[in-house]
Formats: C-alpha cells, structure tokens, sequence
C-alpha cells in the first residue's frame, strides 16, 4: 500500500474515477478493484439508489442480515430481521425469545412520543422583557410554521409545545427555544429541522420590531437550531415475568433460587458501577441497534439518547430493572427511542422495505415496541451467560467460524474442527493448532 496524498476534487469525480483513485495506492491495483467491483449489486437500478444515499460512494459494504424467531410481544408472534456483525447476537435473541414465548412473552408500551428540538441563541437583554413579550413571541412561531406542520396535524401530530428557557446561569446571555413535536410514524428529524430553522428566521424578525425596547435588544444571535437525539418524551417500556420455578433448568449448577440471586445481582451491579453498566447497556444496544439497522433506522439516533438517558440521574447506569417479589422475577427496560416506519429510508432502501413488511408493516409505536422487546432479550441472554456458563463459551463457539475462514478452512476441516470444539473452549491458538495438524496428517 502506497502512501496515500491530499487529493482535490475528489467529490467531482466519477465513481470510475474515485474507484481507480482510492485502488492506485495499492499494489495490486487492478486485484483492489475487482475486489470492490464484486460487491456492486448486480441490478443497476438497486445499485444506484444506494449510492445515492451516501457521497463518494465506491462500492457496498456488506453486513449479516439474520432472522431471530419466536418473538412473542403483546402476544402476537414475529419474525425478526437483524442486521449486525457480531457473533453470538442473533443466536442470544431467539434463545431468549424462545425461552419467554413459553412464560408469556414480552409486554411493552409506549409511555409518550414527543420529541424535542431547539433554537439557540444569545441576546443580550432584560429578561423581563422576553418574558412579558413570550405569548406573543410563541403566537407568532406557531403561525409562521403554519404551512410547515399543516400536512404533519393532519396525520395527527405537529407542534405539541414551546418553551423559552432562561440559560443565562450557565452561559452569559444564553437562551433557548425549546419545542416539542410529535411526527406520528416518521422518525421526523427533516421535519423538525426545517420548523427549528424557520423559528430562527421569525426570532430574528421579532426582535427586530420591539420599538419600545433599547437599541441593543433588538438582536439576537442564533447560534443554531437543531433537534435533539435526546428523547425523554419519547418512551417505551418492555418487560418480562416469569415464577422463579421457571429458572429450574438454566443451568445445571445453580438452582431457580440461585439463577435468580446471581442475576438480580447482576442487575444491581450494573446500576451502581459505571464500567459494568456501560457493558451491560451494549448489550441491550446489540439487539435495538440490529433491528434499527435492519428497518433502515438511525441506530446512533438511538444510542445517544439512550445513553443520555443512562445518565439522567447524574451517573451513567443500567437501563434495565429487576424486581423480584411474590416468587416471581420482573425485568424490564425503559429507554427513550425515536423510529420511524415512512420517509427515510424505510422505503427507498429494498432491505428496509422487506424487513418491514415481515413485521407486517408496523407503525412507528409498534416499531419502538418492537425494538425495545429484542434488546431486553439480547440483554437477559448476556447476563444470563455471564452468572451462568460465561460469555465466551457461546461467543467463541459462533466465532469459531470466523477464525476457520481467516485460516482459509475447508469445508471438510469445518466440519472436523466444528466437532472437536464441542466439549473443548475456543480459541485462535487452539483452532490453528487443530487446523495445522489436520493438514499435517
């Protein structure tokens, strides 16, 4: 590989042109290009569209899509889609799936829907002013975006609420316009946006006509508006319940009793260390993340609000819960996440539209719900192996394949090396030295 140097232009190129650029710095430039070309989809029409949802697009990167079965949530059984790389992931959602489908399954709600987004500005003013003018300013934000939320009510949502909150303890002459939305069954981000930069505009121009104030307040400086990823408002909750009896056959060495202790210990730890939390959370996020990915969603949307939402109380923490009274055991998960099942991607991108339409075409609710209810599963499956058996053993065992590949295994050496790891712990030197003396013998 060549020293790669500044290049300018580059976005004006063709794709031709961008891909023989980027394969020049290699020393096999045609092998590089072949390479990338493979993984063009091989309808030209599908091809393009996708291209056209990033820049500099040069070929498609390829991602897993599997299928985790028996998810029975708010007793109505589904088909999974989940995107994601990770071994292990899909095999722990539909273990967990299957184990709760027999205990009644997952029970979620949506708790709200709102979402937020602000106008920051800075003015240099007499509060008192701004506060004996904010009726009249919110009149006129509502009646300027008008024609902006017009087909949104429509739908049943729009412009829920706005606030002007005072920051001035935090940052001199710091304020914001705080508003709240709800975008029905689109994530909304567009929508938002465009209302928040339209209240810029008219913020500006109402300042600019109060007469009776002094000189100097008659300007603002908006620093930006924006929506924000954070989405208190906008919740949904999951939970599963089983007796403890139900945890008999977990594992071999521990009792119901104990299974139970060892987790809701688990639990626990989680919410009072915030290096075990911040684990323990991943694992949560590896189910959302894989069904967000998987119904062309923003699953960093969704990781910043609800790692935020891990921090409300000051100190980052699990976003599960675990009760355990009248012999039974509750564990639940609560987080904030904004989907959307129109606009977007979720019709433009072929895979999205399919996984969709195998969750028989939910709405943006029903989505969250959805979302929500994997990862708890994959999140029980993880503490679940950690008090138990641990987490390397059904990690390294879906591993396996992937250290057999870089090795460049044969099938008959798969199915020998599949095997012998049944009873023994994998690992990169155990499987090397298997492969080796195999191709020795």
């Amino acid at each position: 590989m060549q020293r790669v140097q500044v290049i300018k232009g580059f976005s004006k190129l063709s794709k031709e042109e961008k891909l023989k650029q980027v394969t020049s710095y290699f020393d096999n430039p045609k092998e590089a290009e072949r390479i990338l070309k493979t993984f063009w989809h091989r309808d030209q029409k599908i091809q393009n569209r996708l291209e056209e949802f990033s820049e500099n697009t040069i070929t498609n990167f390829y991602v897993p899509y599997g299928i985790a079965p028996n998810f029975l949530i708010n007793n109505q059984l589904y088909l999974i889609p989940m995107v994601i790389e990770e071994s292990s992931v899909v095999a722990a959602a539909a273990s967990s799936a299957k184990f709760w489908s027999e205990h009644g399954g997952f029970h979620t709600e949506v708790v709200s829907m709102n979402k937020i987004g602000q106008v920051h500005f800075i003015w240099e003013g007499d509060k008192e002013n701004l506060v004996n003018k904010a009726a009249e300013l919110k009149r006129e934000l509502v009646h300027g975006t008008k024609h902006l939320t017009e087909n949104m009510e429509k739908r049943g949502g729009g412009l829920i609420n706005i606030e002007i909150i005072d920051m001035t303890n935090e940052l001199d002459n710091y304020y914001q316009l705080k508003a709240s939305f709800d975008t029905v069954d689109s994530m909304g981000a567009n929508f938002i946006n465009t209302i928040l930069e339209e209240f810029a505009l008219i913020l500006d121009r109402f300042f600019a006509k109060q007469e009776d104030w002094p000189e100097h307040e008659r300007h603002c400086e908006v620093i930006m508006a924006i929506l924000s990823n954070y989405t208190p408002e906008c919740l949904v909750k999951t939970e599963v319940e089983a007796s403890i009896e139900a945890f008999k056959n977990c594992d071999n060495n521990l009792s119901a009793e104990k299974f139970v202790s060892k987790f809701e210990k688990a639990v626990r730890i989680a919410q009072i260390d915030v290096h075990r939390a911040a684990t323990h959370n991943k694992g949560v996020f590896n189910g959302i993340d894989a069904v967000v990915l998987a119904t062309g969603n923003d699953f960093r949307a969704v990781e910043a609000g609800g790692h935020t939402f891990a921090s409300r109380n000051g100190r980052y923490s699990s976003l599960t819960d675990v009760r355990i009274e009248n012999g039974k055991m509750n564990y639940s998960l609560t987080i904030p996440m904004a989907l959307g099942t129109v606009g977007g991607l979720t019709s433009l991108h072929p895979m999205a539209k399919f996984s969709l339409e195998l969750l028989n075409n939910p709405n943006a609710e029903q989505l969250m719900m959805i979302a929500a209810s994997v990862g708890l599963a994959n999140n029980y499956s993880a503490v679940k192996s950690l008090i138990t058996k641990g987490i390397q053993a059904g990690h390294m065992k879906m591993h396996l394949f992937n250290i057999l590949n870089h090795l460049g295994a044969s099938k008959q050496e798969k199915d020998k090396a599949v095997e012998f790891f049944k009873e023994r712990k994998v690992s990169y030197s155990s499987v090397n030295d298997l492969i080796s003396s195999l191709r020795s013998n």
